[in-house]
């Protein structure tokens, strides 16, 4: 008998996990930490500034939603040719809705804008338990 083909899993080259206080003046730990990470990978020094840019717009979302918690968990998985973040805080990013483009330019709109236009790849996965992340993904060379 064959066996069904299964797709190879992405292999991670490593996982790295941050939290940080939800307040402003740590978004720039977040950034630095990414472009750390993002450093270890071989992405261009464009690449590596959208990234910094992507969290901080991420962080920052996340904080002016005003969430159920007061910290904001980073999650960044690597591959052999890309990077997955992962932002979640208790209850404060909004159902997937709220990441179409912005119709009426609002603050929290461009700054979803922005994370889209940054990112190849921009998901929102809701749980059980009205907690939600933004699953942003990065890949070399694109």
């Amino acid at each position: 008998m064959n066996e069904p083909q299964v797709a190879p899993a992405v292999k991670s080259h490593g996982t790295v996990e941050l939290r940080i206080p939800s307040k402003a003046e740590w978004v720039a730990v977040a950034r630095l930490t990414v472009a750390a990470i993002a450093n270890r990978l071989p992405f261009s020094v464009e690449d590596i500034e959208d990234l910094k840019l992507a969290i901080a717009e991420a962080c920052t979302y996340v904080i002016q939603a005003g969430g159920l918690s007061d910290t904001i968990d980073i999650i960044c998985e690597t591959g052999a040719d890309q990077l997955t973040i992962r932002v979640r805080d208790g209850g404060a990013i909004r159902p997937e809705s709220s990441l179409r483009r912005p119709s009426g330019g609002s603050i929290e709109g461009l700054g979803i804008f922005l994370i889209q236009a940054l990112m190849d790849d921009v998901q929102h996965t809701p749980d059980g338990d009205s907690r939600g992340e933004l699953i942003m993904t990065k890949r070399v060379g694109s």
